[in-house]
């Protein structure tokens, strides 16, 4: 086996230079005895030649152990995607007809003649139960990109931008924000990055809608693309509430909401989506930001 331990290395190392020696050889009991007689230097020399050998060995075997305990865990971190891809799969089979009975049932109490505060009791079921469909709904999604196959043509990234920045304004309250989009075109125009176009976009509209529901009237939001190293870089940023440094490395996580945002419906999977599909892609995401001043999220997509 390869990078297996072989014992005989460092014998085979200190005879090799058992020519330029005096040896006598005993049989005792069915046992072969070697003596061996070196001159000094010999005998350093020979020494030296075991140390390497066994050095050798030591090296061997810690390579080969490090690539079975790297084999090992890319298996039980595939699995674990496996396994949270059929949890998600089973959630959204198992909540989606009782999520739809319930909904059937306050429609019909909100149709019944009930007084103020019972419509009232009825309209905020309602809202929870819609909010749990939202939150099935993107759990779908994610489990879907995870899985399904992936176009990879020259995506028109400007295109995309323009469509997302366009469709921002009408998201709810959207008419409220300045939305710029900065695709440059001079001298070239932006790199096509090789991907499915359908899943950037839903990519894109997530971080946009993220932007637009966290910033407040009249806040700004800028859609900027440009080429760095042989990706391209596509940043959305608002000056927005942004979110607390403790809290950042958490973002990315599926169904994590901010503690200042609670109040503000969501489903806490926007940037779970994105991270997704970004990583079909072969790319990276990144946020920065500081709380009462803004947000950017980037995302880097190699161009090959």
């Amino acid at each position: 086996m390869r990078g297996a331990i072989r014992p005989w290395l460092p014998a085979v190392a200190v005879l090799s230079a058992g020519g330029a020696a005096s040896a006598v050889t005993a049989l005792v009991l069915g046992e072969v005895m070697v003596n061996v007689r070196f001159a000094p230097a010999l005998g350093v020399a020979v020494l030296a030649a075991g140390v390497a050998a066994v050095a050798v060995a030591v090296v061997l075997v810690r390579t080969h152990t490090e690539r079975l305990r790297a084999q090992l865990l890319d298996t039980a971190a595939k699995e674990a995607r496996e396994e949270h891809r059929r949890f998600l799969r089973r959630l959204d089979h198992e909540l989606k007809n009782p999520l739809t009975a319930i909904r059937l049932g306050v429609a019909n109490l909100s149709a019944a003649d009930l007084d103020e505060a019972a419509r009232g009791t009825a309209a905020r079921v309602d809202d929870q139960v819609l909010r749990l469909v939202r939150i099935t709904r993107d759990l779908r999604k994610l489990a879907a990109i995870e899985d399904q196959p992936m176009e990879r043509f020259p995506v028109p990234l400007a295109g995309l931008l323009e469509a997302v920045g366009e469709a921002a304004g009408e998201l709810p309250d959207g008419d409220g924000r300045k939305i710029t989009v900065t695709v440059p075109d001079v001298p070239w125009p932006l790199s096509q990055p090789p991907g499915d176009a359908d899943l950037l976009e839903l990519a894109l509209h997530n971080l946009v809608a993220n932007a637009v529901k966290y910033s407040g009237p009249g806040c700004s939001i800028a859609l900027r693309a440009f080429e760095e190293s042989a990706h391209v870089v596509v940043e959305v940023a608002d000056t927005g509430q942004g979110i607390p440094a403790d809290e950042l490395p958490h973002v990315w996580d599926e169904l994590v909401r901010g503690s200042e945002v609670r109040d503000i419906p969501g489903s806490g999977v926007g940037l779970a989506l994105v991270q997704a599909v970004v990583s079909r892609h072969g790319g990276e995401c990144e946020i920065r930001s500081r709380p009462g001043s803004g947000t950017v999220v980037r995302i880097r997509l190699p161009l090959v």
